[in-house]
């Protein structure tokens, strides 16, 4: 019994070692046309595998390359489209190079930072008043997600001023205020949602209890 370990090495297994024993077997043929019926009957074979994807852009195109590849690019037939080269598949892909941005606080994310740069070239008034209370929101939120420990609202407000620089101030009292806004905000629509909901079931049980009242007539 033989084992795949010890088996030739296959390049794409998600094929299976039937399709790859007829890969093999096609590379040994001599005769031209013989060679070339028996590549389109493993590409048929192939994408019955997967019929899913038979309306995917470059199908076909995909199960050629991928024929050449498990042929080592050594299975000499007409290839109905531009095969993939072989030297693509050797070279390493281009290293992607990091982003060097030191956030100060990891837990805001670099996003609040962003913010409140904005903010801070917002012209002074009321605009600008709520940016900064909905900013110093956010920032408890985020706070909250990442740290266990409930945060003081002067924590939230010392790290917007740092951030910015001094250039953002916010009290605790405006913090709070926003808070409370948000949350009145957020029972209003799970209220109107909850008072919907309610109103389609009323008027299902309506609806319900005219067709028991009927039947019984």
């Amino acid at each position: 019994m033989q084992y795949n370990t010890q088996r030739k090495k296959m390049k794409l297994p998600e094929y299976g070692r039937s399709i790859q024993n007829m890969v093999d077997y096609a590379i040994t043929i001599e005769d031209p046309q013989e060679r070339q019926r028996c590549a389109n009957t493993i590409i048929s074979i192939m994408g019955n595998m997967n019929p899913q994807l038979r309306d995917v852009t470059d199908f076909n195109h995909k199960l050629w390359d991928h024929l050449a590849i498990m042929s080592d690019f050594k299975l000499d037939i007409e290839y109905p489209y531009e095969i993939v080269p072989q030297d693509h598949l050797d070279s390493r892909p281009e290293l992607v190079s990091y982003p060097n941005t030191n956030i100060k606080y990891r837990h805001y994310g670099r996003t609040v930072e962003m913010l409140i740069n904005a903010a801070c070239d917002f012209e002074e008034g009321v605009e600008k008043d709520n940016m900064i209370a909905l900013i110093g929101n956010h920032m408890r939120k985020a706070y909250t997600t990442w740290n266990k420990d409930v945060v003081e609202e002067q924590k939230i407000v010392d790290d917007l001023y740092e951030l910015s620089q001094g250039k953002l101030i916010l009290t605790p009292e405006r913090l709070q205020l926003m808070q409370r806004r948000m949350d009145e905000a957020m029972r209003r629509t799970g209220g109107n949602n909850n008072n919907k909901n309610n109103g389609k079931a009323k008027m299902g049980n309506n609806k319900n209890n005219r067709k028991r009242f009927d039947t019984k007539r």
